[in-house]
Order: C-alpha cells, then sequence, then structure tokens
C-alpha cells in the first residue's frame, strides 16, 4: 500500500479537531513535575520518551501506525518519528487554535479521551506530549497529513509561533523533537539500555510493529553505535521465549498461548514451565507493566489455578498425593505475561502500577479456564509434564513448610530471636532503622566501630550465600546465612492471601543495605544476594527498602590532603589536576580491594554517613529485564552468561 493510499484511509477515519478534547490546563507542570512523570531524576527523565512513544503506540494500536523510530542525538535531545495519521492540525472549535497546539499545550488533551479515536490507550499518568512539552526548554513538532508539512516550535511549554504549513509531503505521521529542561532535572544524560530494553517490551506486547532505536552520541574508537530494530511476529510467544533463553530449561517445547475478549476487555497471555523454582509472572494493562499487580493478575492465578487443579482430578493424577496442593505449587517454574487492554484503567498502590478494576478479574479467569481446558484435553502429553511440575512443587512445599516450622520453634523466621552475630541499633522504629548486610567478619568488625549504633544495625555474612536460582526451596529455607536475613529482618512466610508471600508486618528495617567489597568475589556476593532478595523478598524491593552501598576504589593522599575515588576516570582526573598544580611529588594512591582495609573512620565518611554517602535503590522499574539478567547470571547456561561477561567487561574492575 503506498503513502497517498494511508493518507486517504487516515483522512476517512473522521479524526479531526472535533475529536480532541480538552479536560484542564497545564499550569503547575514545571512547579510540580513530580506529580506528573513520577519524579525528576532518571526515571522522570526516560518517563519523558515513554510519554511520546505511547502516542505513536496509540496510533499503532488504532490501527495507523506500523513504524517508531527513537533517536538519542549527541546533546541528550530525543526525537520520536512514527508513520500514524499525524496530530490533527485544523483549528480546534472551543479553543480557537490548531489542535496540534491544544494537544502540546494543555493537560489532557488529546484524542485517547475521545472513545471514537482510541479504544484503548497507553500512558501511566496519561499526561502525554503537553507534559514532555512543558518539561522541555526547545520542543519542535512536525506533522505529516493530508499532503502537507507542518511544523509548529516550543519553548518551557510556549509556543514560538502558531502552526504553519511549510510545504507539500506524501508522507504521515508526527515527529517529536525534545531537549529536556536542565533547570528541572537532576540528570538529563539518557541511558541507552534503558530505553532500547523499553522498546524491546513494546515490541513483544504489540506485535507487528518495528521500533527502531538509535544512539548518536560519541562512543570509543573500537565501539559500535548503539542501535536495535525490535520488531515480533508472534507477541507474547516471542516474549515468553526471550524471557526463558537465559538459562532455564523448558518443560514445553512452545508456550501456551491464550487470546480471548468478555465484555471489551481483550485479554493475551502466554506461560510455559521450565525447570526453575521461582514464579516469574510479568503483568500488563494497555502496554504499562503492572509491577504490583491487581485483578488481572488474581484473575490468572484463580483461572490458573481452578483449571489445572480439575483436569488433574479429573484424571486421577493426584490420587497417591497425601496432603492438598496449594495455589502456589501451580505457579512454581511458571513463566507468563498477562496483557489485558482497558478502555478506562483504574491504578492504585504505591507506585500507581496495580490494576483495581475488579470487573476484570472474573473476565481473564473465565479466559484462561476456557482455552487452557481446551489446551490440556488436545495436549495430553504436556497436560501430564505440567502436573507432574506441580506434583513435585507440592511436594518440595510440603518438605519445606516441615523445615520452616522446626527453624519458626526455634525462633527462626518468625523474629522471635535474633542471629548472634547481629549487631543490632538502639532505635526500634522500622522507619528510621538501616541494616547493613557486609561479607566477612573483618568488614562486619570495622562496620560496627563506625556505624551510628542509633539507626545502623550491622549483620555479616559468612562467605557466599546460597545461589537460590538453583536449589529447590526447602533447600533455600534450610540454610544458615539466609535464615539469619530472615530472623534479622523480623520477616516471616505466608500471608492470609498467598502461603509463600513474604510477611512483612513486623519488619524491623525499612533500609536493607548490602556493603559488600569493590571487587569480584564483591560483586559475585552482592549479586548472590540480589537474586535472593528478588526471588524471595520481592515485596521488600517492591517497597523500596532494598540499597547498594558504593564505597571508594581509591584513596589518594599527599601530605594532610585525601580524595576518595569512586571511579578509574575520578582517579586519572584528580591525579592530572595535582599535577597540573605541581603536587605531583609525594603522592600515594590507596586501592580498596576490601572494605576490612578501611579503618571505621574512613568507612564512615565514604559509605556509611547518610549525610555523605551514594545508596543506590534497587527498584522494579524492569522486573522483565531483571528476571532475565538473574536467571542468565546465577542459572546452568553458559554460553548466554559467557555472551554478557564479554559485552560488558569493559565496565567491570576486575583485580589481576
Amino acid at each position: 500500500m503506498s503513502d497517498k493510499e494511508n493518507v486517504d484511509i487516515a483522512s476517512q477515519a473522521n479524526y479531526d479537531a472535533s475529536n480532541i478534547q480538552v479536560l484542564e490546563g497545564l499550569e503547575a507542570v514545571r512547579k510540580r513535575p513530580a506529580m506528573y512523570i513520577g519524579d525528576i531524576s532518571e526515571r522522570g527523565l526516560h518517563h519523558l520518551v515513554y510519554e511520546v512513544v505511547d502516542n505513536s503506540i496509540d496510533e499503532a494500536l488504532a490501527g495507523y501506525c506500523h513504524n517508531i523510530e527513537v533517536c538519542i542525538h549527541p546533546d541528550n535531545s530525543i526525537s520520536v518519528l512514527d508513520d500514524g495519521r499525524g496530530i490533527p492540525t485544523d483549528m480546534h472549535a472551543k479553543e480557537k487554535r490548531s489542535a496540534l497546539e491544544v494537544v502540546l499545550t494543555v493537560l489532557h488533551a488529546g484524542g485517547k479521551f475521545d472513545k471514537g479515536s482510541y479504544k484503548v490507550s497507553g500512558g501511566l499518568h496519561g499526561v502525554g506530549v503537553s507534559c514532555v512539552n512543558a518539561l522541555s526548554k526547545y520542543l519542535r513538532a512536525e506533522v505529516y497529513r493530508d499532503g502537507k508539512h507542518y511544523v509548529q516550535e516550543y519553548s518551557y511549554g510556549k509556543p514560538s509561533y502558531p502552526v504553519k504549513e511549510v510545504g507539500p509531503s506524501d508522507k504521515h505521521g508526527t515527529y517529536i523533537y525534545f531537549t529536556p529542561d536542565d533547570s528541572i532535572f537532576t540528570t538529563t544524560v539518557y541511558k541507552y539500555d534503558t530505553l532500547a530494553a523499553r522498546m524491546r517490551e513494546l515490541a513483544y506486547l504489540n506485535k507487528g510493529i518495528r521500533l527502531h532505536i538509535k544512539d548518536l552520541r560519541e562512543v570509543a574508537e573500537d565501539e559500535k553505535q548503539p542501535e536495535n530494530v525490535f520488531y515480533s511476529e508472534n507477541g507474547l510467544k516471542d516474549f515468553i521465549n526471550y524471557l526463558d533463553s537465559s538459562g532455564k530449561e523448558k518443560l514445553m517445547r512452545d508456550p501456551i498461548c491464550m487470546e480471548g475478549e468478555e465484555n471489551g476487555v481483550p485479554v493475551e497471555i502466554a506461560m510455559q514451565y521450565n525447570t526453575s523454582y521461582s514464579e516469574n509472572l510479568h503483568s500488563y494493562v494497555n502496554n504499562i507493566n503492572t509491577i504490583e499487580g491487581g485483578s488481572h493478575l488474581t484473575g490468572f492465578r484463580r483461572g490458573l489455578t481452578k483449571t489445572l487443579k480439575e483436569y488433574a482430578e479429573q484424571k486421577g493424577l493426584l490420587a497417591k498425593l497425601k496432603f492438598d496442593i496449594d495455589p502456589a505449587d501451580f505457579r512454581e517454574g511458571l513463566t507468563a505475561v498477562i496483557s489485558v487492554k482497558v478502555s478506562e484503567p483504574q491504578f492504585e498502590g504505591q507506585t500507581k502500577t496495580k490494576l483495581g478494576n475488579s470487573e476484570v478479574d472474573p473476565i481473564v479467569a473465565k479466559i484462561v479456564n476456557r482455552m487452557l481446558s481446551l489446551y490440556l484435553e488436545e495436549h495430553p502429553q504436556e497436560a501430564r509434564t505440567i502436573i507432574d511440575k506441580v506434583i513435585l512443587a507440592a511436594q518440595a512445599r510440603h518438605a519445606a513448610r516441615k523445615a520452616r516450622e522446626l527453624v519458626q520453634r526455634k525462633g527462626v523466621l518468625s523474629g522471635s530471636g535474633l542471629p548472634g552475630k547481629l549487631s543490632d541499633c538502639s532505635d526500634k522504629n522500622p522507619e528510621n532503622c538501616e541494616l547493613f548486610i557486609v561479607e566477612g567478619d573483618s568488614a562486619g568488625g570495622t562496620a560496627k566501630q563506625g556505624r551510628d549504633n542509633r539507626i545502623q544495625a550491622i549483620l555479616p555474612l559468612r562467605g557466599k550465600i546460597l545461589n537460590v536460582e538453583k536449589a529447590p526451596r526447602h533447600h533455600v529455607l534450610d540454610n544458615e546465612e539466609i535464615k539469619n536475613i530472615y530472623t534479622a529482618l523480623g520477616v516471616s512466610i505466608g500471608t492470609a492471601e498467598d502461603s509463600s508471600a513474604l510477611n512483612m508486618e513486623k519488619i524491623r528495617y525499612h533500609k536493607v543495605i548490602i556493603m559488600t567489597d569493590a571487587d569480584v568475589d564483591g560483586s559475585h556476593i552482592a549479586t548472590l544476594l540480589l537474586t535472593f532478595f528478588y526471588r524471595y523478598m520481592r515485596e521488600m524491593i517492591e517497597a523500596g527498602y532494598i540499597y547498594i552501598a558504593t564505597p571508594p576504589l581509591y584513596l589518594i593522599k599527599k601530605g594532610n590532603e585525601k580524595y576518595y575515588c569512586w571511579t578509574e576516570e575520578e582517579r586519572i582526573a584528580i591525579l592530572n589536576q595535582m599535577q597540573e598544580q605541581g603536587k605531583s611529588k609525594g603522592i600515594h594512591v590507596q586501592r580498596y580491594k576490601g572494605l576490612g582495609e578501611m579503618n571505621d573512620t574512613q568507612l564512615w565518611e565514604t559509605t556509611m554517613d547518610p549525610a555523605r554517602r551514594t545508596l543506590r535503590q534497587v527498584s522494579m522499574e524492569n522486573a522483565m529485564q531483571a528476571d532475565y539478567i538473574f536467571s542468565m547470571l546465577m542459572g546452568d547456561d553458559v554460553p548466554p552468561r559467557r555472551e554478557f561477561i564479554e559485552q560488558n567487561a569493559r565496565y567491570a574492575n576486575i583485580d589481576a
């Protein structure tokens, strides 16, 4: 189909200024940007790109867009080009100005508020390009529509001139170019990997759409310019295969794919079992990653449990089992993606990423029951493999429960007794308290001497903890170091809703800080701990309780002068500066290979002092990417791990 034919079809779709409905103005966005994009740090900066791309995805969902191009320019400005219908440019009847200007200057103005234009739309906050415009020091919008090319430029959200026609065009679509306002954002440097991960995710969630991302910023001579094209022919089926390509052994040749629609809510699900011991569910509403779940996830779990249990009972596969199967048993080793489209989603939860629409639960459960029942009857061999996996999970859970009851009777996992190596703090308000998990008694001793014992507790670990990625649940709970972590935190396992969930009612610290050596072994221990928290205490990550300390790599001293360096670049810069100042003689450079090499004062002022330290908060922003990396780094499959190390080795600090 030619571009001219596409333009004609777009014109016939009755998408013009009358479809653009205005809800409220754009005031206060620049004064309170965090209200609209989450925050003004790295997360909010990247959210600007997502808002613009979401507009293009909305066009794709409506059937008018097939290609989206995202570009990071050398000055960290961004451009997004799509081949949709193009934002309308004709006069808006109510606003008495171009619809393009209305979309770009009025909050909550756009076609997505007119049900005749878009059935569903993405965008978590729904503020769209108007918010991006308000938070950019420069924005240019170009529209290719009805055989014409239109342009309008903006400065800090205000139009520089009315929309103008600059010539003919045989293209159709919208081009948005913007430069984030560095007076608002704490950083204006985009991360290619973060944006690329979101583009990959969108490609899987919207099959048939091509998303092209490229980075035009300067790179080293021996490096390739970052660029990727993401395209999925099979959607969620490809998504599942990607998620399980990181070293997990599949139990089925192909994922189970289910699609259906009830009461105007389209539901798409893909799922696959593997030999792992973890549950790996990803849920989306209108392309939004609902990391806290919600009614669609509840409906999936309920439908899965009911369908598999009924099938197993009908076939007599549970006859020899002497105890009941728990709903969690049906999800062990399960990777699944649940995607629903809801015309008016209601979000709730701590990060506003939990679906609250109660009507979605029975819809998803009904579709799962109907489609999965059909699959099980048509694929008896795969069905038997799934039920065998469930029975194994139930037997392991039964063994784990016995182990848990044993250790809970001894005060472990219930908080009634504290581990002997824990040096606790005196404050008992968990909101004020921090727990530092450190490797070894040497570092633990130094940290204990250097801490603020009112609010800082120290838990030293003996060596590397168990790799939970390769261990069944009852082995994990039987591990001494892991039991100490549970006990120190005061958390337990099991809630009224989920027997395998983490119960944080009696948690003793709202900051848990992983503090390991700045070497390869330290990085390995930190990765093991992060894997444990991700697989067994994900609720703590979701609550924002997990942090990583950043001890310095070097200490540079000359006489009474001293400088701490956290990177190789900082070390070189300080040495060059001292040389320029004629201080090149008598300089001593100390490389810290372990926390134990610091004295307590040095550890306090660089890594533990709340007023001077830098902590990296662990978030669930991209759970899909996190799951892939944990499985790949800690699983059994060597080739993907080798490839990852080869690609990222240049960033690592590897000791000779």
